[in-house]
């Protein structure tokens, strides 16, 4: 497929993703989503972030395989966690999960830093490569368990994790400033629900459950 044919299925991404977001306005207590960030959706080339044998299916809105038993997400559920995360141009954010890169490189447009935590090494190195083919300069990548954060790097503003925890992991809630946002899926599998934790200026935690999902677990070294 040519250029213009591949940024016709993004624009007809976006709207899918804009359509979703209507009918999940009960769940997200709106029925439209950032404009930046249904900006950066049809900026970055999703197809570039999934394998060959799959680039056709790159634009519908459906998670697919990326190896290892892991996946990219879902387009809209990217779009809604991005939103979720209510990115700001000088944030400097905390990504656990990876993958092929295709939610680091939607942060990396909107804010100043990405620091992301793949536990594959396989996927870290490729990711780093696509990243980097795009121009991506300011996205940090290291092998390791996201469960831990990134200590060197904290505090954040944002963390995002595109696994899911029964409960979010303490270390990722100590490496986040007061007035930052975390957000990830909480729960068991089969019980898991998109969730948004806030910490206050005293460094009190709040937590709120809007929509259920199906993630995989997050992993962890022992």
């Amino acid at each position: 497929m040519e250029d213009r044919h591949l940024a016709i299925l993004r624009r007809h991404m976006v709207e899918v993703i804009g359509i979703h977001a209507e009918l999940a306005s009960d769940e997200l207590g709106r029925a439209t989503l950032d404009d930046r960030v249904l900006a950066a959706m049809e900026r970055v080339p999703r197809h570039a972030f999934v394998p060959a044998p799959l680039l056709r299916y790159a634009y519908s809105d459906t998670p697919l395989p990326i190896g290892f038993d892991k996946t990219i997400s879902q387009p809209f559920m990217v779009a809604v966690m991005t939103d979720l995360l209510e990115p700001r141009p000088d944030d400097v954010a905390l990504e656990v999960g990876t993958g092929l890169g295709y939610q680091t490189a939607i942060l990396a447009e909107l804010i100043t830093r990405v620091w992301s935590i793949e536990i594959v090494e396989e996927l870290a190195t490729e990711a780093e490569m696509r990243l980097l083919q795009f121009g991506y300069t300011n996205v940090g990548i290291k092998v390791g368990d996201g469960g831990q954060g990134w200590p060197e790097h904290a505090p954040f503003d944002k963390i995002l994790l595109s696994a899911a925890a029964e409960t979010c992991p303490p270390a990722l809630l100590g490496q986040l400033r007061p007035g930052g946002r975390i957000v990830l899926p909480i729960g068991p599998e089969g019980d898991q629900f998109l969730s948004v934790l806030d910490k206050d200026a005293d460094g009190e935690v709040s937590m709120r459950k809007l929509m259920p999902v199906r993630f995989s677990q997050l992993e962890t070294v022992r």
